[in-house]
């Protein structure tokens, strides 16, 4: 199955690219800012409805972080309605490309 009809079937992923974090699935892309010295997110630990536990890498610390990112907010700033949009996604992936 290709990585676009996974993203198609529930399934989300989450990286960094330029200074952002990149959120894509149920058919959006969504960029926010992210910390200045994050390199790559490593693995995804929990999914909860737009709640996201993850473990990232970042330039001054050489062990992993357990981050916490809440969805919520920047879909709300986005102007998509987070109980039409998380429903969609099953399941968050790192993206590794």
């Amino acid at each position: 199955m290709d990585d676009e009809k996974a993203m198609e079937l529930g399934r989300a992923a989450i990286g960094c690219e330029g200074g952002y974090t990149v959120f894509t699935g149920g058919g959006i892309v969504i960029r926010f800012r992210a910390p200045y010295s994050l390199l790559r997110y490593l693995r995804v630990k929990e999914w909860d409805r737009g709640y996201l536990v993850v473990d990232a890498e970042y330039a001054h610390s050489p062990e992993p972080v357990e981050e916490y990112i809440d969805l919520v907010p920047v879909l709300e700033d986005l102007y998509i309605d987070p109980a039409d949009y998380l429903p969609r996604i099953r399941e968050v992936v790192v993206d590794e490309g």
